[in-house]
């Protein structure tokens, strides 16, 4: 998307000056020469889309799936660290843990895990 600025740019300038041009011979105002720039420009930009295969909606696809993943991934831990879906549920999440979480129940007290996860967060997202 960012790559086709440039001949958008350039399109757009050559659109500009062929509208003005055809304004004066057809006798246009200025509303109705912006009007169809606007369009035959909207019209070009679709088109270079298509060409390269780059719609803006794609880059933000992505956002729409895992915001609802993560919303219901996150419910369900908390569902089961709180023991709403069992007490058997509960006593694993008590007992499974690793390292210095040995209780994935409690708070990191340490803040490792989410200093670590924010900072892998910051990287994915600079990348």
């Amino acid at each position: 998307l960012e790559n086709l600025q440039p001949e958008i740019k350039g399109l757009a300038e050559r659109l500009r000056y062929e509208v003005s041009v055809r304004g004066k011979q057809l006798g246009w105002s200025e509303k109705v020469a912006r009007l169809h720039f606007n369009k035959n420009l909207r019209r070009i930009v679709s088109e270079l889309y298509v060409r390269d295969n780059c719609h803006p909606f794609k880059a933000t696809l992505l956002v729409w799936v895992q915001v609802p993943m993560w919303l219901c991934v996150s419910l369900a831990l908390r569902n089961c660290s709180v023991g709403a879906a069992g007490s058997e549920v509960q006593e694993q999440f008590s007992s499974g843990g690793a390292l210095w979480f040995t209780d994935l129940t409690a708070p990191d007290s340490t803040w490792i895990l989410p200093v670590s996860l924010g900072l892998v967060n910051l990287l994915i997202v600079e990348v």
